[in-house]
Protein backbone atom coordinates (compact mmCIF):
# COMPACT_ATOMS: atom_id res chain seq x y z
CA UNK A 1 0.00 0.00 0.00
CA UNK A 2 1.34 3.38 -0.70
CA UNK A 3 1.37 6.13 2.25
CA UNK A 4 -0.63 8.55 0.50
CA UNK A 5 -3.18 6.19 0.64
CA UNK A 6 -2.45 4.64 4.34
CA UNK A 7 -2.89 8.75 5.41
CA UNK A 8 -6.16 9.29 3.59
CA UNK A 9 -7.90 6.33 4.82
CA UNK A 10 -6.92 7.28 7.93
CA UNK A 11 -8.43 10.86 7.22
CA UNK A 12 -11.37 9.34 6.11
CA UNK A 13 -11.87 7.21 9.26
CA UNK A 14 -11.45 10.41 11.28
CA UNK A 15 -13.82 12.39 9.59
CA UNK A 16 -16.60 9.21 9.13
CA UNK A 17 -16.50 8.50 13.13
CA UNK A 18 -16.69 12.37 13.82
CA UNK A 19 -20.04 12.44 11.71
CA UNK A 20 -21.63 9.40 13.83
CA UNK A 21 -20.04 11.78 17.33
CA UNK A 22 -17.68 8.68 17.83
CA UNK A 23 -14.01 10.37 19.09
CA UNK A 24 -11.13 8.80 19.52
CA UNK A 25 -8.47 9.41 22.51
CA UNK A 26 -6.22 11.43 22.17
CA UNK A 27 -2.92 9.76 20.96
CA UNK A 28 -5.65 9.02 17.85
CA UNK A 29 -4.51 12.56 16.17
CA UNK A 30 -0.83 12.93 17.07
CA UNK A 31 1.42 13.78 14.44
CA UNK A 32 4.93 12.11 13.82
CA UNK A 33 6.28 15.27 15.54
CA UNK A 34 4.34 14.99 18.57
CA UNK A 35 5.19 11.03 18.88
CA UNK A 36 8.80 11.96 18.83
CA UNK A 37 8.13 14.37 22.36
CA UNK A 38 6.61 11.33 23.69
CA UNK A 39 8.59 9.05 26.64
CA UNK A 40 7.77 5.97 28.17
CA UNK A 41 4.81 7.14 29.94
CA UNK A 42 3.48 6.46 26.21
CA UNK A 43 5.21 3.04 26.61
CA UNK A 44 1.49 1.36 26.80
CA UNK A 45 0.29 2.40 23.50
CA UNK A 46 3.20 0.91 21.82
CA UNK A 47 3.65 -2.13 23.84
CA UNK A 48 0.06 -2.94 23.31
CA UNK A 49 -0.07 -1.77 19.90
CA UNK A 50 -2.88 0.41 20.60
CA UNK A 51 -3.83 3.08 18.07
CA UNK A 52 -3.71 2.86 13.84
CA UNK A 53 -4.10 -0.57 11.96
CA UNK A 54 -4.69 0.09 8.51
CA UNK A 55 -4.43 -3.49 5.96
CA UNK A 56 -4.67 -4.52 2.27
CA UNK A 57 -4.07 -8.34 4.07
CA UNK A 58 -1.21 -8.67 1.42
CA UNK A 59 -4.12 -8.39 -1.58
CA UNK A 60 -3.12 -4.88 -2.94
CA UNK A 61 -6.89 -4.60 -3.78
CA UNK A 62 -7.75 -2.68 -0.37
CA UNK A 63 -11.38 -1.68 -1.59
CA UNK A 64 -12.08 -5.54 -2.23
CA UNK A 65 -9.66 -6.64 0.82
CA UNK A 66 -8.94 -4.46 3.52
CA UNK A 67 -10.06 -2.88 6.75
CA UNK A 68 -9.42 0.23 8.67
CA UNK A 69 -8.56 -0.85 12.23
CA UNK A 70 -8.31 1.79 15.73
CA UNK A 71 -7.64 -0.09 18.56
CA UNK A 72 -8.84 1.63 21.59
CA UNK A 73 -7.39 -0.45 24.39
CA UNK A 74 -5.51 -3.65 24.92
CA UNK A 75 -3.69 -5.47 27.73
CA UNK A 76 -0.54 -7.75 26.45
CA UNK A 77 -0.49 -11.74 27.34
CA UNK A 78 3.25 -11.49 28.49
CA UNK A 79 4.69 -8.10 29.56
CA UNK A 80 3.73 -6.59 33.10
CA UNK A 81 1.74 -4.69 34.01
CA UNK A 82 -0.65 -4.88 30.70
CA UNK A 83 -1.31 -8.54 31.09
CA UNK A 84 -3.37 -7.56 33.96
CA UNK A 85 -5.33 -5.94 31.53
CA UNK A 86 -7.32 -9.28 30.14
CA UNK A 87 -9.57 -7.16 27.63
CA UNK A 88 -9.50 -5.18 23.97
CA UNK A 89 -11.49 -2.55 22.65
CA UNK A 90 -11.67 -2.05 18.46
CA UNK A 91 -13.17 0.42 16.00
CA UNK A 92 -13.23 -1.33 12.56
CA UNK A 93 -14.36 0.64 9.51
CA UNK A 94 -15.84 -1.67 6.65
CA UNK A 95 -16.50 -0.69 3.24
CA UNK A 96 -19.04 -2.37 1.22
CA UNK A 97 -18.07 -5.47 -0.01
CA UNK A 98 -14.52 -4.78 1.60
CA UNK A 99 -13.97 -8.37 2.80
CA UNK A 100 -11.50 -9.34 5.70
CA UNK A 101 -10.50 -12.71 4.88
CA UNK A 102 -12.24 -16.29 6.83
CA UNK A 103 -9.81 -16.56 9.78
CA UNK A 104 -10.01 -17.59 13.21
CA UNK A 105 -8.33 -17.11 16.78
CA UNK A 106 -6.54 -19.31 18.58
CA UNK A 107 -7.11 -17.23 21.95
CA UNK A 108 -9.09 -14.64 21.77
CA UNK A 109 -12.85 -14.22 22.33
CA UNK A 110 -15.00 -11.34 20.98
CA UNK A 111 -18.05 -10.02 20.27
CA UNK A 112 -18.65 -8.30 16.93
CA UNK A 113 -20.99 -5.06 17.14
CA UNK A 114 -22.57 -3.17 14.18
CA UNK A 115 -22.70 0.34 15.46
CA UNK A 116 -23.75 2.19 12.50
CA UNK A 117 -23.86 3.18 9.15
CA UNK A 118 -24.26 -0.27 7.01
CA UNK A 119 -25.42 -3.64 7.78
CA UNK A 120 -22.43 -6.32 8.81
CA UNK A 121 -22.65 -9.47 6.87
CA UNK A 122 -20.60 -12.24 8.65
CA UNK A 123 -20.19 -15.93 7.51
CA UNK A 124 -19.65 -19.17 9.91
CA UNK A 125 -17.89 -21.98 9.71
CA UNK A 126 -16.63 -24.15 12.15
CA UNK A 127 -13.01 -25.61 12.42
CA UNK A 128 -12.28 -29.24 11.22
CA UNK A 129 -9.47 -31.20 12.71
CA UNK A 130 -7.47 -30.24 9.58
CA UNK A 131 -7.87 -27.14 10.37
CA UNK A 132 -10.17 -26.65 7.44
CA UNK A 133 -13.66 -25.59 7.49
CA UNK A 134 -16.17 -27.88 8.93
CA UNK A 135 -19.32 -29.27 7.17
CA UNK A 136 -20.68 -29.49 10.70
CA UNK A 137 -23.53 -27.03 12.24
CA UNK A 138 -22.16 -23.88 13.51
CA UNK A 139 -23.38 -22.76 17.64
CA UNK A 140 -23.18 -19.15 18.27
CA UNK A 141 -24.70 -16.70 20.52
CA UNK A 142 -26.15 -12.93 19.01
CA UNK A 143 -27.35 -10.52 21.46
CA UNK A 144 -27.56 -13.18 24.23
CA UNK A 145 -29.93 -15.96 21.75
CA UNK A 146 -28.39 -18.85 21.05
CA UNK A 147 -28.53 -19.69 17.45
CA UNK A 148 -27.90 -22.87 15.60
CA UNK A 149 -27.34 -23.03 11.71
CA UNK A 150 -25.86 -24.94 8.78
CA UNK A 151 -21.94 -24.36 8.23
CA UNK A 152 -21.31 -21.49 5.82
CA UNK A 153 -24.20 -19.53 7.35
CA UNK A 154 -24.16 -15.73 6.40
CA UNK A 155 -25.56 -13.42 9.35
CA UNK A 156 -27.38 -10.32 8.89
CA UNK A 157 -25.85 -7.49 11.69
CA UNK A 158 -28.00 -4.64 11.47
CA UNK A 159 -26.69 -1.23 13.55
CA UNK A 160 -27.64 -2.27 17.32
CA UNK A 161 -27.19 -6.36 16.61
CA UNK A 162 -23.92 -8.34 18.23
CA UNK A 163 -22.21 -11.78 17.98
CA UNK A 164 -20.27 -13.64 19.86
CA UNK A 165 -17.14 -15.50 18.55
CA UNK A 166 -15.13 -17.62 20.65
CA UNK A 167 -12.11 -19.52 19.66
CA UNK A 168 -11.30 -21.92 16.42
CA UNK A 169 -14.42 -20.18 14.74
CA UNK A 170 -13.69 -19.28 11.20
CA UNK A 171 -15.13 -15.89 10.20
CA UNK A 172 -15.45 -13.72 7.26
CA UNK A 173 -17.03 -10.24 7.30
CA UNK A 174 -17.64 -7.38 4.75
CA UNK A 175 -20.76 -4.28 4.47
CA UNK A 176 -23.30 -5.43 2.65
CA UNK A 177 -23.97 -3.71 -0.63
CA UNK A 178 -26.04 -0.89 -0.94
CA UNK A 179 -26.64 0.18 2.64
CA UNK A 180 -23.14 1.95 3.30
CA UNK A 181 -19.88 2.01 5.22
CA UNK A 182 -20.52 0.00 8.55
CA UNK A 183 -18.81 1.57 11.66
CA UNK A 184 -18.07 -1.58 13.97
CA UNK A 185 -17.28 -2.08 17.24
CA UNK A 186 -15.17 -5.14 18.61
CA UNK A 187 -14.73 -5.96 22.72
CA UNK A 188 -12.55 -8.82 23.26
CA UNK A 189 -9.94 -10.58 25.48
CA UNK A 190 -6.53 -9.54 25.00
CA UNK A 191 -5.41 -8.82 20.87
CA UNK A 192 -2.51 -10.15 20.00
CA UNK A 193 -2.47 -10.38 15.74
CA UNK A 194 1.04 -11.48 15.86
CA UNK A 195 0.11 -15.11 16.93
CA UNK A 196 -3.43 -15.34 17.36
CA UNK A 197 -4.71 -15.14 13.74
CA UNK A 198 -4.89 -18.07 11.97
CA UNK A 199 -6.29 -17.63 8.16
CA UNK A 200 -7.75 -19.72 5.80
CA UNK A 201 -5.61 -19.71 3.36
CA UNK A 202 -2.16 -17.76 2.75
CA UNK A 203 -2.84 -14.21 3.93
CA UNK A 204 -0.31 -10.87 5.14
CA UNK A 205 -1.55 -9.72 8.44
CA UNK A 206 0.17 -6.24 7.96
CA UNK A 207 0.79 -4.22 4.69
CA UNK A 208 4.31 -3.46 3.39
CA UNK A 209 4.25 0.12 3.11
CA UNK A 210 5.50 2.20 -0.67
CA UNK A 211 6.62 5.86 1.20
CA UNK A 212 5.62 7.99 -1.47
CA UNK A 213 4.67 10.97 0.89
CA UNK A 214 5.48 11.49 4.46
CA UNK A 215 3.61 9.97 7.07
CA UNK A 216 1.25 12.05 8.90
CA UNK A 217 -0.23 9.64 11.79
CA UNK A 218 1.52 6.36 12.82
CA UNK A 219 0.46 2.64 12.38
CA UNK A 220 0.63 1.32 15.84
CA UNK A 221 3.18 -1.03 13.93
CA UNK A 222 5.47 1.82 13.79
CA UNK A 223 5.92 3.09 16.97
CA UNK A 224 9.87 3.54 17.98
CA UNK A 225 10.39 2.32 21.33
Amino acid sequence: MKRSTVNQLIDEAITLLHDHKVFLPPFAYWSPAQWATKGAECDEIRQCKLGWDITDFGSGRFEEVGLVVFTVRNGHHRIEPYNRKPYAEKMLIIRENQHTPMHHHRLKSEDIICKSGGNLLIKLYNKSPDGGLADTDVEVSLDGVRHKVKAGHTFRLQPGDSITLTPFLYHEFWAEEGTGTSIVGEVSSVNDDDVDNAFYGEIGRFPKIEEDVPVTHKLCTEYQM
